[in-house]
This record gives structure tokens, sequence and C-alpha cells, in this order.
């Protein structure tokens, strides 16, 4: 794999806060090799590290998405929300940012089946079908359809299993970072000083609770997906 220029800054990561850890009392043993001091009880990420494993997870997308892999971003908690559904929709990704449904990957075939109800009830939504039932019956299928969207609203396109989970908090989605594991999806996490490398497969060392720092390090990635993709249309 080619290593490129990603325009990583520490001087950006450092007015962002992507070196802030956790509580010192918090941490993870694990996370020593990722860890470059203390200060007033909290634990200091190590940018030069971050700034690595970030290049290298933008060279591993960028292939990626150079040979048309699909891509899937998960960050359920209020912070992530938002900079995870913006990341995702820029760069043309599925994303899952509500609550992750259990089962959403490793039971892969109840997924289709929900996303077909979903497709479904919105074009019986676009056609005007649900206005034209009884009040209760439309009031049943606009609650579901409401459901529906909520939760697998971000993977209404996708047509079977991602082939990269990029992940922002990795204790919060550890759901879905196991169902990963179960099925050999390869993935990439944002891991703050409290929790475990050895579970993904490229670790971004990362402040993953200030809104700033996920923003910066997901605009890195889908950065890198898109030139793959526009690599992909200029020589296919």
């Amino acid at each position: 794999m080619i290593r490129r220029y990603w325009n990583i800054n520490l001087k950006e990561m450092l007015e962002t806060g992507v070196h802030f850890g956790h509580a010192t009392r918090k941490w993870n043993p694990k996370m020593a090799p990722y860890i470059s001091a203390k200060r007033k009880g909290i634990h200091i990420t190590n940018l030069t590290r971050t700034a690595r494993f970030l290049s290298e997870a933008c060279d591993l997308v960028f292939d990626a998405a150079s040979r048309r892999k699909q891509f899937l971003i998960v960050g359920t908690k209020n912070k992530a929300a938002d900079p995870v559904a913006r990341a995702a929709i820029r760069a043309r990704c599925h994303y899952v940012n509500k609550k992750w449904l259990g089962g959403l990957l490793t039971n892969w075939s109840t997924t289709e089946m929900r996303l077909q109800k979903f497709r479904d009830l919105r074009m019986e939504q676009k056609t005007g079908g649900i206005n034209r039932l009884p009040k209760g019956d439309a009031a049943r299928l606009k609650r579901q359809l409401f459901h529906l969207q909520t939760y697998l609203g971000g993977i209404k396109y996708m047509t079977g299993l991602p082939d990269i989970v990029i992940i922002v908090d990795q204790q919060e989605e550890y759901m879905a970072l196991q169902e990963c594991i179960t099925l050999g999806i390869p993935t990439i996490c944002l891991i703050d000083t409290n929790c475990d490398p050895d579970l993904t497969d490229i670790s971004i060392p990362a402040n993953d609770d200030a809104i700033a720092s996920i923003r910066l390090i997901l605009n890195k990635l889908v950065f890198a997906i898109c030139e793959g993709r526009s690599s992909y249309i200029r020589n296919p």
C-alpha cells in the first residue's frame, strides 16, 4: 500500500484537544505506549503516534475506496451523532448515529427484512398511500416509519455487510465492535486512554469525547475516502 500525505497537523490536533485523555484512574494499561504524559490527573496522548496511525488509516481507506469498498461509520453518543452523520453523508458512507440495534450485522438477514419494510413504508408515504388509510392504521405506520428512520436511516441504501467499519468510541460501541470481530470485518477505532487497542485493526489514539476532536479525525478519514473514490472514477 502506497503511503500518501494527508496534511495531518500536530498544531491543529492540539487546538482541537485530540491529546486530552481520561482521568489517570480510568486508564487501560494497554494504552501506555500511546500516552506521553500526565497533567492535572489527566493522561495526555502522544500526538506523534496519533498522527502516524491516522495517516495509516487514511492510506487504508483511500485504497479501499479506490476499489469501491463500502464503509460504515458508527458513533451513537450525543457528541458523536452529528459529526458522524455529516462525515458519512459527505463521503457517501453508511452510518449509525443513534442506538446500535443488536445483531445489525451478525443477524443481517433480519436487518435486510427491516430495511425492506423501511423502503416499502417510505414508498407508501411518498405516494400518499399511508394518508389514505384509516386514521388509526395511518398513525401506527407513521410511528413505525419514524422508528425505522431513526435507527436505520443511515443504512437505508446498504445492500450487504460493510467492508470496513469506522468506530468513534470503542467502549460506547462495544456491541458493534464485537459484531465486527465475529464477522471478521476490519475496524478503525478512535481509542481514548480507557480503551483496549488490541480489539481493533487500526487504533487511532484520540480524545473521543470532544466534538472538535471527533470532527477532525473523521474529516481526515472521509477526505481520504473521497479521494479514493475520485481515484476510481479517474482510473476505473
